[in-house]
């Protein structure tokens, strides 16, 4: 069984991404990092990029062990993770690449759409003063410790398609 990270920022198209794959390819099983609460989770990015964007603060035992269940239970081929930190905390192998300004335009669309114009423009703020720095150090940190960095501004389809062609050679 081959294990398959897709990697990005919040709003980076992981998880559109992962369920198109699943929808393409047979004999997939599937794992969502935002599913689990793991201890030591990070609730403030802007402090904890300021103090060393450690990302093995995250406890990832639940994860793991689902991984492991999988992986030894031998019902899939493929088992593909929608997870953001690529191999920055010990696993994981895929990366997708997404500009920051689209990961904004889909966080707000996906977040957002029943907000107010102040309550989107207040977010707006709180991105610009804290997120984007916990944003492009992910970036930083992330991609160089990539296999494969897709282009995250094409259609879902095709970025799904890319991963599909990386998976079965």
């Amino acid at each position: 069984m081959k294990v398959i990270a897709l990697a990005a920022v919040t709003a980076g198209g992981k998880t559109t991404t992962v369920n198109e794959i699943k929808k393409q390819l047979s004999n997939v099983q599937t794992l969502h990092f935002d599913d689990y609460v793991f201890e030591g989770e990070v609730d403030d990015f802007y402090q904890w990029t300021l103090d060393g964007a450690n990302y093995n603060v995250w406890n990832l035992e639940p994860l793991e062990k689902d991984i492991l269940t999988i992986k030894n239970s031998g019902i899939c081929d493929y088992l593909i993770l929608d997870y953001p930190f690529a191999y920055c905390h010990e696993q994981i192998k895929k990366y997708i690449d997404t500009p920051l300004d689209i990961a904004l335009a889909r966080w707000i669309l996906r977040d957002m759409g029943n907000a107010s114009g102040e309550e989107i423009r207040n977010h707006l703020m709180g991105y610009l003063k804290y997120a984007r720095m916990a944003f492009v150090q992910m970036q930083k940190d992330i991609l160089p410790s990539s296999d494969y960095v897709i282009d995250g501004t094409m259609s879902t389809e095709y970025i799904a398609g890319e991963i599909i062609n990386i998976i079965l050679k």
